[in-house]
Protein backbone atom coordinates (compact mmCIF):
# COMPACT_ATOMS: atom_id res chain seq x y z
CA UNK A 1 0.00 0.00 0.00
CA UNK A 2 1.92 3.43 -0.86
CA UNK A 3 0.52 5.44 2.23
CA UNK A 4 1.35 8.90 0.65
CA UNK A 5 -2.12 8.17 -1.47
CA UNK A 6 -3.83 6.69 1.57
CA UNK A 7 -6.42 7.58 4.72
CA UNK A 8 -4.64 7.87 8.23
CA UNK A 9 -6.36 8.16 11.70
CA UNK A 10 -4.92 9.60 15.01
CA UNK A 11 -4.55 7.94 17.98
CA UNK A 12 -4.45 8.93 21.92
CA UNK A 13 -4.16 6.90 24.56
CA UNK A 14 -6.26 9.84 26.61
CA UNK A 15 -9.39 9.36 24.53
CA UNK A 16 -9.08 5.65 24.76
CA UNK A 17 -9.42 5.98 28.39
CA UNK A 18 -12.18 8.51 28.17
CA UNK A 19 -13.88 5.84 26.13
CA UNK A 20 -12.77 2.86 28.80
CA UNK A 21 -10.47 0.85 25.78
CA UNK A 22 -7.35 -0.37 24.97
CA UNK A 23 -5.16 1.53 22.75
CA UNK A 24 -3.90 -1.52 21.43
CA UNK A 25 -7.22 -3.15 21.13
CA UNK A 26 -8.04 0.22 18.92
CA UNK A 27 -4.69 0.04 17.03
CA UNK A 28 -5.09 -3.85 16.54
CA UNK A 29 -9.40 -2.89 14.92
CA UNK A 30 -7.71 -0.30 13.06
CA UNK A 31 -4.94 -2.40 11.02
CA UNK A 32 -6.90 -5.52 10.90
CA UNK A 33 -10.76 -4.81 10.04
CA UNK A 34 -10.34 -1.23 8.86
CA UNK A 35 -6.98 -1.76 6.55
CA UNK A 36 -5.84 1.09 7.86
CA UNK A 37 -1.74 1.47 7.51
CA UNK A 38 -1.20 5.65 8.31
CA UNK A 39 -1.12 6.52 11.82
CA UNK A 40 -0.55 9.69 13.55
CA UNK A 41 1.03 9.00 17.46
CA UNK A 42 1.36 11.08 20.22
CA UNK A 43 4.05 11.56 22.45
CA UNK A 44 2.52 13.38 25.34
CA UNK A 45 4.78 15.15 27.66
CA UNK A 46 2.41 14.84 31.01
CA UNK A 47 2.60 11.30 29.98
CA UNK A 48 6.17 10.36 29.43
CA UNK A 49 8.13 12.35 32.44
CA UNK A 50 5.70 12.49 34.77
CA UNK A 51 8.68 13.41 36.79
CA UNK A 52 11.59 15.32 35.83
CA UNK A 53 14.43 13.05 34.43
CA UNK A 54 12.22 10.21 34.98
CA UNK A 55 10.83 8.86 31.58
CA UNK A 56 8.72 6.17 30.37
CA UNK A 57 7.86 5.66 26.95
CA UNK A 58 5.96 2.01 27.66
CA UNK A 59 2.87 3.09 25.82
CA UNK A 60 4.31 4.90 23.44
CA UNK A 61 6.76 2.01 22.25
CA UNK A 62 4.06 -0.85 22.41
CA UNK A 63 1.77 1.49 19.72
CA UNK A 64 5.15 1.59 17.20
CA UNK A 65 5.94 -1.87 18.18
CA UNK A 66 2.11 -3.17 16.73
CA UNK A 67 1.88 -0.30 13.83
CA UNK A 68 5.45 -2.01 12.33
CA UNK A 69 4.08 -5.86 12.73
CA UNK A 70 1.91 -4.49 9.97
CA UNK A 71 4.60 -2.51 8.27
CA UNK A 72 2.32 0.97 8.96
CA UNK A 73 3.43 4.48 9.01
CA UNK A 74 3.54 6.67 11.74
CA UNK A 75 3.87 10.43 11.75
CA UNK A 76 5.05 11.02 15.72
CA UNK A 77 3.59 13.94 17.62
CA UNK A 78 6.55 16.48 19.61
CA UNK A 79 6.27 19.23 21.85
CA UNK A 80 3.67 20.29 24.49
CA UNK A 81 0.72 21.05 22.57
CA UNK A 82 -0.32 18.09 21.01
CA UNK A 83 -4.01 16.50 19.68
CA UNK A 84 -6.38 16.71 22.35
CA UNK A 85 -8.00 17.99 25.17
CA UNK A 86 -6.96 20.08 27.15
CA UNK A 87 -4.36 20.15 23.99
CA UNK A 88 -1.29 21.16 26.10
CA UNK A 89 0.02 18.71 28.04
CA UNK A 90 2.44 20.09 30.50
CA UNK A 91 3.21 17.79 33.44
CA UNK A 92 2.90 19.41 36.68
CA UNK A 93 6.24 19.77 37.49
CA UNK A 94 7.22 22.03 34.73
CA UNK A 95 4.36 24.50 35.02
CA UNK A 96 5.91 25.40 38.57
CA UNK A 97 9.25 26.33 36.65
CA UNK A 98 9.52 30.00 35.72
CA UNK A 99 9.29 30.46 31.98
CA UNK A 100 12.94 30.12 30.96
CA UNK A 101 13.39 26.94 32.60
CA UNK A 102 10.41 25.53 31.68
CA UNK A 103 11.08 26.02 27.99
CA UNK A 104 14.83 24.70 28.58
CA UNK A 105 12.86 21.52 29.94
CA UNK A 106 10.02 20.99 27.03
CA UNK A 107 13.28 21.13 24.22
CA UNK A 108 15.67 18.51 26.60
CA UNK A 109 12.22 16.68 26.10
CA UNK A 110 11.51 16.75 22.55
CA UNK A 111 15.78 15.99 22.20
CA UNK A 112 15.03 12.84 24.34
CA UNK A 113 11.69 11.92 22.18
CA UNK A 114 13.72 12.46 18.75
CA UNK A 115 16.78 10.72 19.66
CA UNK A 116 14.99 7.90 20.91
CA UNK A 117 12.66 7.01 17.90
CA UNK A 118 14.95 8.73 14.71
CA UNK A 119 16.09 5.26 14.18
CA UNK A 120 12.76 3.83 13.86
CA UNK A 121 11.33 2.69 10.36
CA UNK A 122 7.87 2.81 11.15
CA UNK A 123 8.40 6.60 11.59
CA UNK A 124 8.23 8.36 8.66
CA UNK A 125 7.50 12.06 9.78
CA UNK A 126 7.52 14.35 12.99
CA UNK A 127 4.24 16.93 13.64
CA UNK A 128 5.72 19.73 16.10
CA UNK A 129 3.54 21.08 18.35
CA UNK A 130 -0.08 21.02 17.12
CA UNK A 131 -2.00 24.02 15.61
CA UNK A 132 0.86 26.21 18.00
CA UNK A 133 -0.47 29.26 17.66
CA UNK A 134 -4.25 28.84 18.22
CA UNK A 135 -5.23 30.93 21.24
CA UNK A 136 -9.03 30.49 20.96
CA UNK A 137 -9.19 26.47 21.90
CA UNK A 138 -7.78 24.68 24.91
CA UNK A 139 -6.22 25.14 28.08
CA UNK A 140 -3.02 26.33 29.30
CA UNK A 141 -1.99 27.47 26.25
CA UNK A 142 1.81 28.97 25.65
CA UNK A 143 2.15 30.47 22.57
CA UNK A 144 5.99 31.57 21.87
CA UNK A 145 6.73 32.16 18.48
CA UNK A 146 10.38 32.32 19.09
CA UNK A 147 10.75 29.30 21.23
CA UNK A 148 8.75 27.54 18.08
CA UNK A 149 11.67 28.21 15.99
CA UNK A 150 14.13 27.02 18.29
CA UNK A 151 12.24 24.16 18.56
CA UNK A 152 11.86 23.70 14.74
CA UNK A 153 15.50 23.92 14.46
CA UNK A 154 16.15 21.44 16.98
CA UNK A 155 14.66 18.96 15.69
CA UNK A 156 15.86 19.57 12.04
CA UNK A 157 19.76 19.41 13.73
CA UNK A 158 18.68 16.15 15.19
CA UNK A 159 17.12 14.65 12.07
CA UNK A 160 18.21 15.27 8.62
CA UNK A 161 16.08 12.17 7.35
CA UNK A 162 12.28 13.33 7.93
CA UNK A 163 10.29 16.26 6.69
CA UNK A 164 8.61 18.25 9.77
CA UNK A 165 4.98 18.55 9.44
CA UNK A 166 2.96 21.72 11.63
CA UNK A 167 -0.41 22.92 11.29
CA UNK A 168 -2.18 26.07 10.65
CA UNK A 169 -4.08 28.01 13.56
CA UNK A 170 -7.20 29.10 11.66
CA UNK A 171 -9.56 27.51 9.41
CA UNK A 172 -8.28 29.95 6.54
CA UNK A 173 -4.98 31.13 7.09
CA UNK A 174 -1.88 30.52 5.45
CA UNK A 175 2.13 30.42 6.92
CA UNK A 176 3.94 33.38 6.34
CA UNK A 177 6.08 33.75 9.19
CA UNK A 178 8.77 30.98 10.61
CA UNK A 179 9.09 28.36 10.74
CA UNK A 180 8.04 27.11 7.90
CA UNK A 181 7.41 23.88 8.05
CA UNK A 182 8.73 21.04 4.82
CA UNK A 183 4.72 19.90 5.11
CA UNK A 184 1.56 22.02 6.01
CA UNK A 185 -1.50 19.96 7.57
CA UNK A 186 -4.94 21.73 7.40
CA UNK A 187 -7.94 20.52 9.83
CA UNK A 188 -11.44 20.34 8.02
CA UNK A 189 -14.43 20.15 10.58
CA UNK A 190 -17.66 20.89 8.70
CA UNK A 191 -20.39 20.72 11.69
CA UNK A 192 -19.36 21.46 15.36
CA UNK A 193 -21.53 23.02 18.71
CA UNK A 194 -20.67 26.42 19.64
CA UNK A 195 -22.16 28.89 22.34
CA UNK A 196 -25.48 25.87 22.33
CA UNK A 197 -25.76 25.67 18.93
CA UNK A 198 -24.53 23.64 15.68
CA UNK A 199 -22.54 25.58 13.22
CA UNK A 200 -21.93 24.18 9.66
CA UNK A 201 -18.74 25.09 8.34
CA UNK A 202 -18.53 28.14 5.52
CA UNK A 203 -15.38 26.89 4.33
CA UNK A 204 -15.72 24.87 1.28
CA UNK A 205 -13.51 22.50 -0.44
CA UNK A 206 -11.97 25.29 -3.45
CA UNK A 207 -10.77 27.61 -0.13
CA UNK A 208 -8.54 24.48 0.73
CA UNK A 209 -7.07 24.39 -2.35
CA UNK A 210 -6.83 27.89 -2.95
CA UNK A 211 -4.95 27.75 0.35
CA UNK A 212 -2.55 25.45 -0.64
CA UNK A 213 -1.74 26.56 -3.84
CA UNK A 214 -0.40 29.52 -1.84
CA UNK A 215 1.40 27.77 0.06
CA UNK A 216 3.04 25.81 -3.11
CA UNK A 217 4.00 29.65 -4.68
CA UNK A 218 5.17 31.37 -1.73
CA UNK A 219 6.90 28.69 0.52
CA UNK A 220 7.70 25.65 -2.31
CA UNK A 221 6.00 23.03 0.53
CA UNK A 222 3.27 20.63 -0.16
CA UNK A 223 -0.22 20.69 2.18
CA UNK A 224 -2.07 17.96 3.21
CA UNK A 225 -5.78 17.39 5.72
CA UNK A 226 -4.07 16.33 9.04
CA UNK A 227 -7.34 16.27 10.54
CA UNK A 228 -10.98 15.25 8.80
CA UNK A 229 -13.68 15.21 10.76
CA UNK A 230 -14.75 11.62 11.67
CA UNK A 231 -16.56 12.48 15.06
CA UNK A 232 -19.42 13.79 16.69
CA UNK A 233 -18.64 17.35 18.18
CA UNK A 234 -21.71 18.07 19.97
CA UNK A 235 -22.73 19.90 23.72
CA UNK A 236 -20.87 17.69 25.34
CA UNK A 237 -18.53 14.98 25.76
CA UNK A 238 -18.96 12.20 23.25
CA UNK A 239 -19.45 9.05 25.45
CA UNK A 240 -21.50 11.83 27.43
CA UNK A 241 -24.27 12.07 24.83
CA UNK A 242 -27.00 9.44 23.39
CA UNK A 243 -26.49 8.14 19.93
CA UNK A 244 -29.38 10.34 18.59
CA UNK A 245 -27.02 13.18 19.90
CA UNK A 246 -24.04 12.09 18.17
CA UNK A 247 -25.64 11.25 14.73
CA UNK A 248 -26.25 15.57 15.03
CA UNK A 249 -22.55 16.50 14.12
CA UNK A 250 -21.40 12.75 12.45
CA UNK A 251 -23.25 9.48 11.21
CA UNK A 252 -22.68 7.44 8.14
CA UNK A 253 -24.25 10.34 5.91
CA UNK A 254 -22.28 13.16 6.90
CA UNK A 255 -18.98 10.90 7.45
CA UNK A 256 -19.31 9.85 3.64
CA UNK A 257 -19.95 13.67 2.83
CA UNK A 258 -16.85 14.51 4.77
CA UNK A 259 -14.67 12.27 2.84
CA UNK A 260 -16.04 13.21 -0.78
CA UNK A 261 -15.25 16.99 0.33
CA UNK A 262 -11.75 16.18 1.17
CA UNK A 263 -11.15 13.78 -1.63
CA UNK A 264 -12.33 16.43 -3.82
CA UNK A 265 -9.59 19.21 -2.60
CA UNK A 266 -7.06 16.60 -3.94
CA UNK A 267 -5.22 17.11 -1.07
CA UNK A 268 -3.33 13.76 0.15
CA UNK A 269 -3.39 12.11 2.48
CA UNK A 270 -6.75 12.56 4.53
CA UNK A 271 -6.34 11.55 8.22
CA UNK A 272 -9.62 11.01 9.58
CA UNK A 273 -9.95 11.99 13.32
CA UNK A 274 -12.36 9.58 15.57
CA UNK A 275 -10.36 6.17 15.89
CA UNK A 276 -10.94 5.93 19.39
CA UNK A 277 -15.24 6.79 18.99
CA UNK A 278 -15.29 4.28 15.87
CA UNK A 279 -13.71 1.47 17.99
CA UNK A 280 -16.18 2.23 20.92
CA UNK A 281 -18.90 2.41 18.47
CA UNK A 282 -17.90 -0.86 17.45
CA UNK A 283 -17.60 -3.07 20.56
CA UNK A 284 -19.85 -1.14 22.95
CA UNK A 285 -22.83 1.00 21.09
CA UNK A 286 -25.90 -0.82 21.20
CA UNK A 287 -27.37 1.63 18.14
CA UNK A 288 -27.85 -0.91 14.82
CA UNK A 289 -26.62 2.26 12.52
CA UNK A 290 -22.92 2.03 13.56
CA UNK A 291 -23.03 -0.38 11.02
CA UNK A 292 -23.42 2.25 8.40
CA UNK A 293 -20.46 4.43 9.79
CA UNK A 294 -17.99 2.02 10.32
CA UNK A 295 -19.08 0.37 6.20
CA UNK A 296 -18.72 3.98 5.29
CA UNK A 297 -15.43 3.91 7.07
CA UNK A 298 -14.04 0.49 5.74
CA UNK A 299 -14.85 1.85 2.24
CA UNK A 300 -12.57 4.75 2.90
CA UNK A 301 -9.82 2.55 3.50
CA UNK A 302 -10.26 0.34 0.88
CA UNK A 303 -10.25 2.96 -1.54
CA UNK A 304 -7.29 4.33 -0.61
Amino acid sequence: MNTIESFGASLSIKQCRNFKVSDQAVLRFALKELGLRRFRLMSYWNECETKQGAYDFTVLDKQLEIIGRYKGDVTLCLGARQPRWPESHWPEWAKKLPIGARNQVLLKFIETVVVRYKDQKTIVSWQLENEALLKNFGKHGDFDRTRLRTEYALVKHLDQTRPVIMTTSTSWGIPLRRPIPDIVGFSYYRITHDKGQYRKSIYQPWIFKFRALLIKLIWRRPSFIHELQAEPWGPKNIWEMPSTEQAKSMNAKLLQANITAAQSTKLLPIDLWGLEWWYWLAKHSPDPSIEKVLAALKKASKEA
